[in-house]
């Protein structure tokens, strides 16, 4: 029983040692050899998000872009990538490319076009301004479509979204053509200007003037876009909240 334990006790030994460091040198030689935090390159260490200063800064808002505040919780801004790809083959021929804040701006700008003008289309045509807006014709009756939320389904049916969607990739094809000038150089357009004033609110302006109308188109588009996103999720919610005021 004595050499049991003994030989027990061996073995035990053995496997810890087995487990142990091997020494400090290696695990310092471990550490030197990991690749540089991807993280790293993405922050500014140094300052803190205007918006969120209990976050460090992403470090491609420097608050030198209109409504820059820093408002990246999850540092999307910050992530490298070339978006060139998502417009047109990279097989097709070599670009410049297109960087992600780059990117994400004209994103940004044109969501929030589209939901100001889906916004104001919805509750216009649920009669939210004093009575419904709608084409004419017995197809887009109130009788017909009774509210924006059935209109959908009901114009799927119909056909009328089918010549919608072409439209809509009509205008998505030839805006996107200036975005394959940016890529390739031959452009230095900022993000979103397609050079659209046919009422001349920018004719003639200082550079303050028209910083400040871009500011206000950049704010309206944020809080458009949560104004739609609101509008639909509360029609959503049932029968009793489809028609304005949805409550």
């Amino acid at each position: 029983m004595k050499s049991f334990s003994i030989a027990l006790s061996t073995l035990l030994a053995g496997s810890a040692v087995a487990f142990a460091p091997s020494g400090s040198s290696t695990g310092k030689a471990s550490l030197s050899a990991m690749p540089d935090r991807l993280w790293d390159s993405m922050v500014d260490k140094t300052q803190r998000s205007k918006s969120m200063p209990w976050l460090p800064r992403p470090v491609n808002l420097d608050g030198s872009m209109i409504g820059d505040v820093g408002f990246d919780p999850f540092y999307l801004s910050s992530i490298p990538k070339n978006f060139a790809g998502f417009i047109q083959p990279p097989q097709w021929e070599e670009t410049n490319g297109i960087d992600t804040l780059y990117w994400m701006r004209e994103a940004e700008i044109k969501h929030g076009r589209v939901c100001m003008m889906a916004w104001f289309g919805w509750v216009a045509a649920d009669g939210g301004f004093g009575f419904p807006l709608r084409f004419p014709g017995e197809i887009y009756s109130v009788e017909s479509i009774p509210n924006s939320y059935a209109a959908h389904d009901v114009l799927v049916n119909q056909g009328s979204m089918g010549f919608l969607l072409l439209a809509v990739a009509l205008v998505e094809f030839c805006t996107g053509a200036v975005l394959v000038e940016v890529s390739k150089g031959e452009s230095d357009r900022e993000a979103g200007d397609f050079g659209l004033d046919p009422l001349k609110f920018l004719k003639d302006k200082s550079q303050e003037d028209i910083d400040r109308m871009k500011l206000r188109e950049l704010k309206n588009g944020r809080l458009a876009m949560l104004a739609f996103a609101g509008v639909v999720t509360q029609s959503a919610l049932g029968e009793a909240t489809q028609n304005f005021p949805y409550i």
